[in-house]
């Protein structure tokens, strides 16, 4: 952000109009005031800080509110802040929904929200009151599709990354497969291999596995697997709610099930529903029939597959053959669209976020155009049209 500030500050000159020959037309940034960041739980650091980078390094003062479940990371948030910012640019605030009402009811010049959709909703009525404009990076259920044509090996590594990932509590994770039917089984003896192999067969034992963040969201994944329209294929080991240990979990759902709650919220944790599909139309159908996703994950070789998905579905980012890496690149604008939100950041995304791009036109003051100015008659009224 350093190294590119000063290229991105730089008025950008814009080609004149013929109307006015020898006016000057630019562009200028400017800070657009007061801002307020919230940021959820699940990755508490990182989902602070880099909006806070886009927004400081765009001219703006800041207030901060972290999460108030994710309390240990609040406290260094705290510390980092307050041993290098003054508070009259910076300013970090913790507590719960209350303290974020009372926040809320202050006038900003721009809100970035991180989280949940029915807590953007509301976000978004506070800020309507004063015309505030918002950032939602909100989440949702992201498909990902498996063609038939596809290599079973590196998409079972990746997959099992993407999806159980900090426990799968990252909002762009793989919320459910669609795995085509000639190759499902397959896949899922491959996903299961993938997963004793990078967590083991008892993953609380696992350094690189992790925990779920309370007791709240335990209860809400362990519902999810109580569900009778639902059937377990998979489960590692047996879950711990006292070290709020929750093993991988394998679930297998048919594609015309709509009663299930797992079939229509996010689930945010380590349950990988599998859904198995006859030809790609069904599984494209079954994708648009939900909310917009804010990502959505293809695997297949062909290019006529890629296609067909890419431009007949809508979603925030998308990555083929891959899962969570488009976050890796800062030139990519990352966002959501419809209910997985709307706005983009990351790079120079987050400096013209929270940056207002001011346009200047400067005119001459050496002559005037001819018949500019009223009283007009048929002559001019012919020069100006055919100026125009």
């Amino acid at each position: 952000m350093i190294k590119n500030l000063k290229k991105w500050t730089k008025p950008q000159k814009i080609k004149s109009t013929i109307l006015f020959p020898l006016s000057k037309s630019f562009i200028i940034t400017e800070p657009l005031g007061k801002i307020l960041i919230i940021s959820p739980w699940n990755y508490p650091f990182n989902l602070t800080i880099m909006p806070l980078i886009g927004a400081i390094a765009a001219g703006n003062k800041v207030i901060l509110k972290p999460s108030e479940i994710s309390t240990h990371t609040t406290k260094i948030l705290q510390k980092i802040i307050k041993d290098n910012f003054n508070k009259k640019y910076i300013e970090i605030i913790s507590g719960g929904p209350k303290e974020t009402q009372k926040i809320l009811n202050q006038k900003f010049d721009y809100i970035f929200f991180t989280g949940s959709e029915n807590i953007g909703k509301i976000i978004m009525r506070k800020a309507s009151k004063n015309l505030t404009p918002i950032t939602l990076e909100l989440g949702g259920k992201s498909p990902c599709i498996i063609d038939k044509e596809t290599n079973l090996e590196k998409t079972a590594s990746r997959i099992v990354y993407g999806k159980f990932l900090n426990t799968g509590q990252t909002c762009i994770a793989p919320d459910y497969l669609l795995i085509n039917k000639e190759i499902k089984e397959k896949l899922i003896q491959k996903i299961i291999e993938k997963i004793e192999q990078l967590y083991t067969k008892n993953p609380e034992q696992s350094k690189d596995y992790g925990k779920i963040i309370n007791k709240n969201h335990y209860e809400r994944l362990s519902n999810y697997t109580k569900d009778k329209n639902t059937k377990i294929i998979y489960q590692t080991s047996k879950n711990n709610k006292k070290n709020l240990y929750f093993s991988p979990t394998l679930i297998e759902i048919n594609i015309k099930n709509k009663k299930s709650k797992i079939t229509q919220e996010e689930i945010f944790g380590p349950i990988l529903p599998i859904i198995e599909y006859n030809n790609l139309n069904q599984a494209i159908k079954y994708i648009n029939n939900k909310p917009k996703p804010l990502a959505l994950y293809i695997f297949s070789n062909s290019q006529t597959t890629q296609k067909k998905i890419l431009n007949q579905t809508s979603s925030g980012t998308v990555c083929i053959n891959d899962t969570i890496i488009q976050l890796a690149n800062p030139h990519l604008p990352f966002g959501g669209v419809g209910n997985s939100g709307f706005g983009k950041y990351h790079g120079k995304s987050s400096f013209d976020t929270f940056s207002n791009k001011k346009s200047i036109m400067q005119n001459t003051t050496l002559f005037e155009i001819p018949k500019r100015y009223p009283p007009y008659n048929k002559l001019s009224l012919k020069l100006i049209k055919k100026i125009l």
